[in-house]
């Protein structure tokens, strides 16, 4: 990334600071031309997989799904992955950026509509962290710690490293000395980085971009552990949404982004490459530890 393209998105990060997620955010609608009989209104779900609640991020990302749909967009954010989930399965919601592991617990009664792409895969890691300057080499270590997880409904923030643990025949409830859920994956970092939790569980396309973006606060921590590579946190909708005019312009409004200067916009925001069609495959690695952990969890 160009030092000036680096240097206007600092600039747009600390005039529009992080909004704590817990409501539905207001956003009015794009003006455009009036028509007699205006489209449904577009219920989009995000939930803290997001990078952040940026308000530069998110005027681009509902600007353009409305003019790349047709559609009003009301994007509707939650604190947790579980909040989201449940709007989106009971059809509230029109379709939503959940993460891998809710997807697979739903799997029945959800169908993705588009992956993400980072770095031109959609995939990405969990990364287990430490502070910089801490002596550990692997997740033996880390016992007695403070840990810092995500959210208990996130992959990459949780399920991976209960996997993990379950490998190594240790007990969640008494390895660590505490554990606590900071419910976004930017907080798990500043945790760690702070000395509130002294290791952590986190989104590794999450721990990358801020690394970027936030150097001296990332720079305080250190990854002691990649995870294999998992499907990305997908879009997905409802099985009784799924085949539905504004489902299927959705979709087609994510797949053709990056064809747009509007849509190139908001994956430079995101730091994507584009949106891929479905692929099951890409959660074959999440669905095998489900159901190695079975009634663990």
């Amino acid at each position: 990334m160009s030092e000036g393209h680096r240097s206007r998105f600092a600039v747009a990060l600390s005039r529009r600071r992080f909004i704590a997620g817990g409501a539905c955010l207001p956003f009015a609608v794009a003006s455009g031309t009036a028509s007699s009989s205006p489209l449904p209104t577009l219920r989009f779900g995000l939930t803290p997989v997001f990078l952040n609640n940026d308000i530069q991020l998110l005027d681009a990302l509902k600007a353009y799904l409305e003019v790349a749909t047709g559609h009003s967009v009301e994007l509707v954010t939650r604190r947790t992955y579980q909040e989201v989930t449940s709007l989106l399965v009971s059809g509230q919601l029109d379709a939503a950026w959940i993460c891998g592991y809710p997807y697979i617990q739903y799997r029945n009664e959800l169908e993705l509509v588009a992956i993400p792409a980072w770095n031109g895969k959609p995939y990405y890691q969990s990364y287990l962290i430490v502070a910089a300057d801490r002596d550990a080499e692997t997740i033996l270590d880390l016992r007695g710690d403070i840990h810092a997880f995500s959210d208990p409904d996130s992959n990459s923030g949780f399920l991976v490293t209960r996997t993990l643990m379950f490998e190594h025949g240790l007990d969640p409830e008494t390895f660590f000395r505490k554990t606590l859920f900071t419910y976004g994956h930017r907080n798990v970092i500043r945790a760690v980085a702070s000395n509130l939790a002294q290791s952590g569980s986190v989104d590794g396309y999450v721990w990358e971009v801020m690394l970027e973006l936030e150097p001296e606060l990332v720079s305080q921590t250190r990854v002691l552990r990649r995870s294999q590579w998992l499907g990305f946190p997908p879009i997905a909708t409802s099985r009784k949404m799924a085949g539905s005019a504004k489902t299927g312009a959705l979709q087609k409004a994510l797949v053709e982004m990056a064809a747009s200067p509007q849509g190139r916009e908001v994956l430079d925001l995101l730091r994507l490459t584009g949106f891929e069609m479905p692929q099951e495959k890409a959660f074959d690695g999440i669905a095998d530890m489900v159901a190695r952990l079975g009634g663990v969890l």
